[in-house]
This record gives C-alpha cells, structure tokens and sequence, in this order.
C-alpha cells in the first residue's frame, strides 16, 4: 500500500486542531486502557491498520493482554471484559456506526449504567477523534509505521 498524501503535512491546522482534542481526551480522568480498547475497536470496524498497529502498542504498554485484545471483535461473547468495559465497546460500535445504528436506546442505558454524564460524553469524544484518525488514515492510505 502506498501513501496518497500525508495529511497532516498538507493541512497543519487541522492535525493542530485534532491534537487538541487528543490532549483533553487524555486528561480527561477516562481510564487509558478503556480508552485504548475502544480505539482498537472502532479502528478494527474502520478497518484502519495504522490505527490498528498504534492502539495496540498502547494497549500492550499499559498492560493490556494479547487474549484480550485478540477477543475485542468478540467481546459479547468473551468472559475477559468487566461490565464498564462491554458498555463502553457497546457505545464505541454504535457511535462507531451511527449511520445503522442511531445509537439505540438500550445502549445508551447501559452506557448510562456504568458512566457518569461527563464520563460518557468524554467517551464520545475519543470516539469522535478515533474515528476522525480512522477516516485520514484510511482514505490517504497512511501506513503502519512499524509494519512498513
């Protein structure tokens, strides 16, 4: 795969912009590993291996396991995630896939459950970022750089 473009050279406002948002997501009081599992899922919907490759290391930095990572795209079925954990991969997919989900009521509930407002919105937020890196990624053809 070839790089199209390197956006973040062409338009530096805006990777400027998106830095920002990564900076208040990650002091945001949201755990880090939570928040790297829910990258890691919304970029595996996204099919976007740059996001892929990236979360993961992450993952794996702040102690996450193989096994568990290896059963995100199953996590429903997976006994290795707490409940905090399935509402959050819930509302990553739904917000992930908005356009067929909508976002439905009973996932907002048990997102409710586990999250604070503020916790949830934050949420949204690293999801809004994740999937905004997913679509640059994806449609520039950004390679990982450690599997290049």
């Amino acid at each position: 795969m070839e790089q199209r473009l390197d956006a973040h050279k062409v338009g530096p406002g805006g990777y400027k912009a998106m830095l920002g948002m990564e900076a208040y997501i990650s002091g945001c009081g949201l755990e880090q590993p939570l928040l790297e599992l829910v990258k890691i899922r919304a970029s595996q919907i996204n099919g976007c291996a740059f996001c892929l490759a990236m979360h993961i290391d992450e993952a794996r930095k702040l102690g996450e396991t193989d096994d568990r990572i290896h059963m995100l795209p199953a996590w429903r079925e997976a006994p290795s995630f707490s409940m905090r954990e399935c509402a959050a991969l819930a509302w990553a997919e739904a917000v992930t896939l908005v356009a067929a989900t909508h976002v439905p009521d009973d996932v907002y509930e048990e997102a409710r459950r586990e999250f604070t407002e503020k916790e949830l919105v934050d949420l949204t937020y690293a999801l809004m970022a994740i999937n905004a890196w997913n679509r640059l990624a994806v449609a520039f053809r950004r390679p990982p750089e450690h599997l290049s």
